[in-house]
């Protein structure tokens, strides 16, 4: 199985809003959001999505049964401006898992956020969620260097799960 990974526009809107749906149909207990709330977002509202100042990538390929589509997703951003930058929304299609789309999508997200930004430096630090369970990704996240910061949190309200902090730092 051969994919690339793009770079979401606001352009590829009609693409993020079907990755998205397919990832929170998926796994509905692995993301802060729900697809109940993803279906009733507007075509303005993902292409803001898309274009949120921050890096947001979709793989894709084909998985040999279907025409080429999005097989994963992830995004990066700094939520405040900051330092600090978060990776949100990693996700694999079940048919494309374990052939290094994740890996792909989180290392060349990594290296976005290590870039210089205009105005100011790189990020000196990227953070990410992973829900408790979910070890797979979990083991993709500290093979990648990303060490637990002690943080739980509620997955959302109402979930009975938490979600595990996970950081990288970029720079001393």
């Amino acid at each position: 199985m051969t994919f690339e990974l793009r770079r979401v526009t606001p352009d590829d809107w009609r693409l993020l809003r079907d990755v998205r749906l397919r990832a929170l149909a998926d796994a509905p207990d692995a993301f802060g959001s729900t697809r109940a709330l993803a279906e009733g977002l507007t075509e303005s509202d993902w292409r803001d999505r898309a274009d949120n100042g921050g890096l947001t990538l979709v793989a894709l390929g084909s998985s040999g049964v279907d025409e080429e589509r999005g097989l994963g997703m992830g995004g990066a951003f700094a939520p405040d401006g900051g330092p600090t930058a978060c990776v949100w929304g990693m996700w694999t299609d079940p048919v494309a898992r374990g052939r290094g789309i994740g890996a792909a999508v989180l290392d060349d997200l990594v290296a976005w956020c290590r870039e210089p930004r205009r105005p100011g430096p790189a990020y000196d630090e990227v953070r990410l969620h992973v829900t408790q369970g979910n070890d797979a990704a979990r083991r993709l996240y500290v093979a990648r260097g990303f060490v637990p910061t002690g943080a739980w949190e509620p997955l959302r309200e109402g979930s009975p799960l938490r979600i595990e902090e996970l950081a990288l730092r970029l720079r001393s």
